[in-house]
């Protein structure tokens, strides 16, 4: 039977080996550090694809509100359904899916912009389409155009949370504010 001073020993010289030996501790450090990085690489990845969808729909919302500007929706007697089809949709990406967006077009009955009554359509965390209008005024009417899209996040359900809807969704929104010309 070996004697208890001898096991106590061995047991020192064990952990001194263990100690003195690294080959394992890079792996480690890695499982404990990997976690964290890449909810951090992910985090930051998802907040840039957020910010340039924001841009392209911002991008889209300029330019399909430049036919209510010059007056060409309005010759043309365009429904919303219509705007939304043949002019909006022709400058979405690939990005966006063209059924998932929401067209605002708001016009002030006074002469300037004060008269616009402009709401957040986001009450509770649950976006509210019911309110959306497609007034597209006259010449010289002020008029503000919003398009809304909800972007669906992916690394908010594992922490991390910028999405402003219920469901962890972001909604997108693009405004673009003028005045109509003189068509």
């Amino acid at each position: 039977m070996p004697s208890p001073a001898a096991s106590t020993a061995s047991i020192r010289r064990a952990l001194r080996r263990f100690r003195r030996n690294r080959r394992g501790s890079a792996a480690v450090e890695f499982a404990l550090v990997a976690p964290v990085f890449f909810a951090l690489l992910f985090a930051i990845i998802e907040t840039a694809i957020v910010f340039m969808a924001g841009q392209v729909l911002q991008s889209i919302a300029t330019e399909s509100a430049r036919s209510i500007l010059t007056g060409q929706t309005q010759i043309a007697g365009l429904t919303q359904a219509q705007f939304q089809n043949n002019v909006v949709c022709p400058l979405i990406p690939a990005l966006f899916t063209c059924a998932n967006l929401y067209i605002d077009v708001e016009t002030s009955s006074s002469s300037s912009f004060s008269g616009l009554a402009l709401n957040n359509e986001i009450v509770g965390g649950v976006f509210q389409s019911a309110n959306m209008q497609f007034n597209l005024g006259g010449p010289g009417d002020p008029v503000v155009v919003r398009l809304y899209y909800e972007w669906p996040l992916f690394v908010t359900r594992l922490g991390y949370n910028i999405s402003n809807l219920a469901d962890g969704n972001r909604q997108l929104v693009a405004t673009a504010a003028f005045r109509n010309e003189p068509y």
